[in-house]
């Protein structure tokens, strides 16, 4: 059975607790894993703020999955996410290979950029303990 990579950007209603939240990222990863389907990544961008109300809500907690599926689970998926009431909107998109190599030359400079954030951190610290033994 081929697989295809595809991405799916789902928006939770903001208003659920975290742990719902958590509980809920970990089903959809889970019916993609039973479906056949390899969760790539998961990157939680967090509670936003919406462009114009959704369902009443001003805000969402967006979630964008990374993954490899067959092509007929796409549609189990999606009606999961339609029946799913934690959820106000999504939409999958299936990845060419010119959009796989973006998001892993963004995912390269995402950690880059973390590990300089990381080594000013140290630095400061180690500035402060300098200057707090004079």
């Amino acid at each position: 059975m081929k697989t295809n990579h595809y991405e799916s950007v789902v928006i939770f209603n903001a208003s659920l607790e975290d742990a719902q939240i958590d509980s809920s990222l970990n089903r959809i990863a889970e019916q993609i894993s039973s479906d056949g389907g390899n969760v790539i990544d998961i990157d939680k961008w967090g509670r936003r703020r919406l462009a114009y109300p959704i369902k009443k809500s001003k805000s969402g907690f967006y979630a964008v999955y990374q993954f490899e599926a067959p092509r007929e689970s796409i549609s189990k998926l999606e009606r999961t996410f339609r029946l799913d009431e934690s959820i106000i909107r999504f939409i999958t998109i299936k990845l060419e290979k010119n959009d796989l190599e973006n998001a892993e030359l963004r995912k390269v400079q995402k950690e880059k950029a973390e590990e300089v954030v990381a080594v000013e951190e140290s630095k400061e610290v180690s500035d402060e303990n300098v200057e707090s033994d004079e």
